[in-house]
């Protein structure tokens, strides 16, 4: 039987050949050095909390986008709203510094989706959803809780938040905003237009310049998006390489209200685009089904197989191509991933398809 070479079991020793403990490490798992550590993941030992005497701090730097992954379908809501059981608000962890929030489809049949992102300063709280009321839409007392757990596992307290908003128009992303309104070491972007303009500099310069919201070592640039409101922006996180659209560009019907201003800012996007690394567009919605070019009508509340939330990059160039082609023109265009209205009810129905996008019927769920 032929030997097996022998195993190098040599560990690194410190003076007086004691092993180091786990908590004695002079290189946390934050060292790049480390092969385990992969590009874009700079964290330091927050998830062992044993013997802190200090905040963690992160590096939130990064040449790649940050690890993270959204790994399941989302909750996709009941035949018969009353008796669905899901929760209220559906929680997933990205990763240690970014969570995604969507609301209940039998709560609203829009079922926004909402973003909290944590810096070492701050953490910002992007869109706050469709429902006022907090027995139906607990955003606030699910943040909250969010944002204690961050803390203790990263030896903070008393940090303060940001609640931003891709449009305060849109009905659908600014009811939230009102659960906020007392709470302490809390700053609300306002959700009137030149107050809005005005909190982030865009006076008098509007819609042609960026602004920036700084989380501390985790800054978002903030990109003006009018078009499906007049009021519209996006967010530009650099560290998990994410841009939130709203109600810009997500997957589902897009109803457009200025088709120039559309255009032009997802021109804007493009051009951003070409010098920003982008993983993934993250919209506010989700309408369109797994079969390309289907979508879910208004007032749906079982949704059993929607497309998934995440947009490649390369959609904005689609978006643009379409919806230049649409300018001027009150139709409807329908595209593989999204859905275009111009001038026209969001409830039109064709009967003239696309080319080169498949005509599939999806299953009957029932």
């Amino acid at each position: 039987m032929p030997q097996q070479p022998p195993t190098d079991r040599t560990q690194p020793q410190e003076a007086g050949n004691a092993r180091p403990s786990a908590t004695s490490r002079t290189a946390p798992n934050g060292d790049l050095s480390h092969g385990y550590n992969p590009e874009g993941a700079r964290h330091t030992d927050s998830a062992v909390p044993l013997h802190r005497t200090e905040p963690v701090v992160h590096d939130y730097r990064s040449e790649g986008p940050a690890p993270g992954r959204i790994a399941f379908r989302w909750a996709h809501g009941s035949n018969v709203a009353a008796k669905n059981r899901d929760p209220r608000v559906q929680v997933i962890q990205y990763n240690e510094d970014t969570f995604v929030l969507r609301q209940n489809v039998c709560v609203h049949w829009e079922a926004p989706f909402t973003y909290l992102l944590f810096g070492n300063a701050g953490a910002l709280l992007i869109d706050a959803g469709a429902t006022a009321n907090p027995r139906y839409y607990p955003l606030r007392e699910t943040v909250d809780a969010l944002i204690t757990r961050w803390e203790q596992a990263r030896g903070r307290t008393s940090v303060p938040l940001t609640v931003a908003l891709t449009s305060g128009e849109d009905v659908a992303q600014n009811q939230g905003v009102v659960q906020f309104a007392d709470r302490a070491r809390t700053t609300i972007v306002p959700t009137k237009l030149a107050a809005m303009q005005q909190h982030y500099g865009f006076s008098g310069n509007w819609p042609s310049r960026t602004a920036r919201i700084d989380l501390g070592g985790r800054v978002i640039d903030v990109i003006p998006a009018p078009g499906t409101h007049r009021d519209g922006v996006c967010f530009y996180d650099p560290y998990c390489k994410m841009l939130f659209t709203g109600d810009l560009l997500f997957p589902g019907r897009i109803n457009i209200s200025n088709d120039g201003d559309f255009v032009s800012s997802l021109e804007r996007l493009q051009g951003f685009a070409a010098s920003h690394p982008i993983k993934w567009v993250m919209g506010g919605h989700i309408d369109m089904m797994f079969v390309p070019g289907k979508y879910y009508p208004r007032f749906a509340t079982y949704k059993p197989y929607e497309r998934v939330l995440e947009m490649a990059p390369t959609l904005i160039d689609d978006a643009v191509a379409y919806a230049r082609e649409i300018r001027g023109n009150e139709k409807m265009l329908i595209g593989s991933d999204f859905v275009l209205f111009n001038g026209v009810s969001p409830d039109q129905r064709t009967k003239v398809w696309p080319e080169g996008v498949p005509d599939i019927d999806p299953p009957r769920p029932f």
